[in-house]
């Protein structure tokens, strides 16, 4: 009898059903160059737990970390990239990460402040093509589940600099999103890391909700 309830458990948590429990997963994007791609280590669970709680999501709890080269790539609809620092694509990585952007992934770049010089020109390994477009705020990422008039949220300063968002924009679909000038992660880290006051934590908050929401509106050709 044990035996039995014993081999019928490891079916169960084996089963596609369990492992499908969860309606998405998400992940931090791991990348070459000797940026800190690790950074803000509460942020991106403390976003997911956020959007679980407030908007019924089903997101796997704990973030995933995928390789820019990998072929798991392709598993998440929303990869989201920070650090302050260097960043190299290889060509294999530049022709992946845009393979996954117009099969119908979505990468979120968030600079945590030195990200800027760098992103654009591997980002232009991508998309030689387009080039980061600044989208104006009545943008509908700006106004899902809350709404930003003027854009995104100043979380962290900087360079005494304006927070903005821009794009980068395929056959008239937004793929990649790159929050400048703002720090959204470092407000979605747990309070203790930063110290920010708690309207700002929940400004960051509520704009990574919208940045999932619009994600998961708009659609994903993944599989």
């Amino acid at each position: 009898m044990k035996r039995t309830l014993l081999l019928l458990f490891l079916v169960l948590i084996t089963s596609p059903l369990v492992a499908q429990r969860y309606s998405f997963k998400i992940a931090k994007l791991k990348y070459s160059g000797g940026g800190d791609w690790y950074a803000n280590k509460t942020s991106l669970p403390n976003l997911i737990r956020f959007c679980n709680q407030n908007l019924n999501m089903n997101i796997k709890p704990d973030e995933d970390v995928v390789e820019i080269g990998s072929q798991e790539l392709f598993a998440y609809p929303f990869v989201h990239m920070t650090g302050h620092g260097n960043v190299v694509f290889s060509d294999s990585d530049a022709q992946n990460l845009r393979n996954y952007l117009i099969s119908g992934g979505f990468l979120h770049i968030d600079d945590n402040y030195g990200l800027d010089k760098y992103i654009r020109k591997e980002m232009k390994k991508v998309f030689p093509e387009y080039e980061f477009v600044e989208l104006p705020f009545n943008h509908p990422i700006y106004k899902q589940k809350f709404t930003f008039k003027n854009g995104l949220p100043k979380i962290h300063e900087h360079d005494n600099k304006p927070p903005q968002g821009f794009g980068i924009i395929h056959e008239g679909r937004l793929v990649c999103f790159y929050s400048y000038e703002t720090d959204l992660g470092n407000g979605w880290e747990d309070a203790e890391v930063h110290n920010d006051p708690e309207n700002k934590r929940r400004e960051a908050l509520q704009m990574g909700v919208n940045i999932i929401t619009y994600v998961l509106t708009q659609g994903s050709g993944l599989q």
